[in-house]
Order: C-alpha cells, then structure tokens, then sequence
C-alpha cells in the first residue's frame, strides 16, 4: 500500500495541499485500491486538514471513502 508521510512538511499549507493533491491523482491514475496518508496524533489538526482536503468536491471524485486506520487515529486509509 502507498502511503504519503506529511510529518516533514506540515508547516507548509501550500505544501500539504500539493503532496496531497499529487499522491491522490498519482494512486488513482495507478490503480491502486487504497493507499494511507500519515498526518501523526498530535494534536489532531493536520488529521483536520486532510479530513477538510479529502471533502472537497473536485477531490472527492478521485476515491470511493476514507477511514481512520483500525487502532491508529494517525493514519487515515483512503479507498480508491
């Protein structure tokens, strides 16, 4: 499964948005059936934003549902 480690980019909006864009449209175009993105535990703000990222209507197109990995709240599965 492919995943997406946003802990070395996270002060960057600009940036969280890009690599998150990028790795949505990239699995999709690859076939994958599900990938992670990492946003970590902390305080659960990131986690927020990718939550609010994966929302957006022209996002939402790209996967089928996303969850909170069972037993890790750090790491969210997207389905494609």
């Amino acid at each position: 499964m492919l995943s997406l480690d946003l802990h070395p980019i996270f002060r960057s909006n600009r940036d969280i948005d890009t690599a998150l864009r990028t790795f949505i449209v990239r699995a999709a175009a690859t076939g994958q059936t599900a990938v992670e993105i990492i946003p970590g535990k902390g305080s659960g703000k990131l986690r927020q934003r990718v939550i609010t990222f994966l929302k957006q209507p022209q996002v939402r197109k790209l996967y089928a549902s996303y969850e909170l990995a069972p037993g890790n709240d750090g790491k969210i599965i997207v389905r494609l």
